[in-house]
């Protein structure tokens, strides 16, 4: 199992020391097309993002997948950039990848150095996050799952999802709104957390 060294004290209580210096930490937001990774960044960082959108274009067409996001008119082409401070001993520096196939080559560069990620669900086109899924297990990135909630998104259970995504149970499986600052801050403390689990197993004497 891969050993890991995180001491995350107090990251969950914004305000509070959690001593020693400020610790930085890459965290990836990856998941399929149109799946609210730039909107999260946005809502969730301290600062204002570096995003790299362009809009769709009739080039497009043929070559993106639209079903289910046929209103979506700008895309990430490069990376989103954004941080946030969960307390003041804390900084989570988010990446978000681009979400459409001819794109994923940059993948390799951008997960160098990242501790953790979320991989943001639709839950209308669960088959547009499998990608990231895989490549969250090739490059051995531990990583939560984060539904993200659409207006005309369909209740379902957490569980069922994650039986239809095959997420084995020790991973968590939140919902959540990208667009609401509270909600993404919730997912980036669900990763948080997950990672504390992990490196907490990782240094028990077998």
């Amino acid at each position: 199992m891969r050993r890991y060294s995180v001491d995350f004290k107090g990251f969950d209580r914004p305000g509070r020391q959690g001593g020693g210096d400020i610790r930085s930490v890459k965290v990836m937001i990856a998941g399929g097309f149109g799946t609210g990774k730039t909107t999260m960044v946005r809502s969730v960082s301290d600062i204002r993002p570096l995003t790299t959108e362009e809009t769709l274009t009739q080039a497009s067409a043929g070559v993106d997948d639209l079903i289910g996001v046929a209103d979506k008119s700008q895309t990430t082409v490069s990376l989103d950039f954004g941080k946030i401070g969960l307390n003041d001993s804390l900084m989570l520096y988010l990446f978000g990848t681009p979400g459409q196939e001819r794109f994923w080559f940059l993948w390799n560069g951008l997960f160098k150095g990242a501790l953790g990620a979320v991989v943001l669900v639709d839950t209308r086109r669960l088959a547009s996050s499998f990608r990231a899924i895989e490549e969250m297990e090739r490059q051995q990135v531990p990583f939560v799952i984060a539904l993200n909630v659409f207006p005309d998104s369909k209740d379902f259970p957490a569980e069922e999802i994650r039986d239809a995504l095959d997420i084995p149970a020790h991973i968590p499986v939140v919902s959540f709104d990208a667009r609401d600052r509270a909600s993404s801050r919730d997912v980036l403390v669900a990763l948080i957390r997950h990672l504390k689990e992990r490196s907490a197993v990782a240094v028990e004497p077998r």
